[in-house]
């Protein structure tokens, strides 16, 4: 057994997604690698599981590499799930998702898989960490964000983390020598205005296309988006416990055992 750290990889974008590639090619410079990654794009899935289907694995051959990977037909939070449950033989050391393409701050991170994939493995108590990149092309470059998404990785793998806490890193699009380094900040007050494009296939039924405009209601300078705005690679620690413990004491109040 190899005295190297296990770190569990995988992402929403697909197993081939460069992104993923990226982080595989970082992360086998730290441990031994696994990687758990679906089939195909999951994108916005957020923490959906599967329950209804069947789900199917396929080991890859990886030539002149050292990790193994799979291939799996389920969300990114059945990955993790199949992982820690079925694949590994022991819990990983350090589970990061990504690098995803496109943004996961603010409130992106409750719909996103790449997200819904660390948390999961949070969840399992696995130090865990989300990686995203503020460029949804498939030619984005990532190689600025090397040496930080290395550092922070191993910053974690030699401290670990807060129970219950996942990282969520956010990078911006920028050239190495214009990233000005790291900040650690809170998760910003923002929200998206939608819109259904309403339309009509060729056999008269009605079908929606979901548009948007991602709207930023926060002007504080200690979020991701202000950081991300001013060319700093955003860490936010986010929990899986959705308590709302500033109500309790409000809602005390309330009677509600008076009928």
């Amino acid at each position: 057994m190899s005295n190297k750290p296990l770190i569990l990889i995988t992402n929403d974008d697909g197993i081939t997604a460069p992104g993923i590639r990226m982080l595989i090619s970082v992360m086998n410079e730290l441990g031994d690698v696994v990687v758990v990654a679906p089939d195909k794009g999951q994108s916005g899935m957020g923490h959906a599981i599967t329950i209804n289907s069947t789900i199917h694995i396929d080991k890859l051959t990886v030539e002149n590499e050292p990790q193994i990977e799979y291939s799996c037909t389920g969300t990114p939070a059945d990955c993790v799930k199949l992982a820690v449950s079925e694949l590994l033989d022991r819990k990983p050391d350090l589970c990061v998702s990504g690098i995803n393409h496109g943004s996961n701050s603010a409130i992106n991170v409750i719909y996103s898989g790449t997200m819904s994939a660390a948390i999961e493995a949070g969840m399992e108590g696995i130090p865990s960490i989300g990686f995203s990149l503020l460029d949804f092309s498939l030619s984005a470059n990532f190689e600025p964000a090397r040496k930080y998404i290395k550092k922070i990785a191993n910053n974690v793998l030699e401290n670990g983390l807060p129970s219950g806490v996942i990282l969520n890193v956010n990078i911006p699009k920028l050239e190495a020598d214009k990233i000005q380094g790291v900040k650690v900040c809170r998760q910003a007050n923002a929200t998206w205005h939608e819109e259904f494009d309403k339309r009509i296939d060729p056999r008269g039924r009605t079908y929606f296309w979901l548009t948007g405009k991602f709207v930023n209601l926060d002007e504080g300078e200690d979020t991701d988006e202000w950081a991300l705005e001013n060319g700093y690679i955003s860490v936010v620690p986010v929990q899986y416990d959705l308590t709302a413990y500033h109500a309790i004491q409000d809602l005390n109040t309330r009677n509600l055992n008076e009928l």
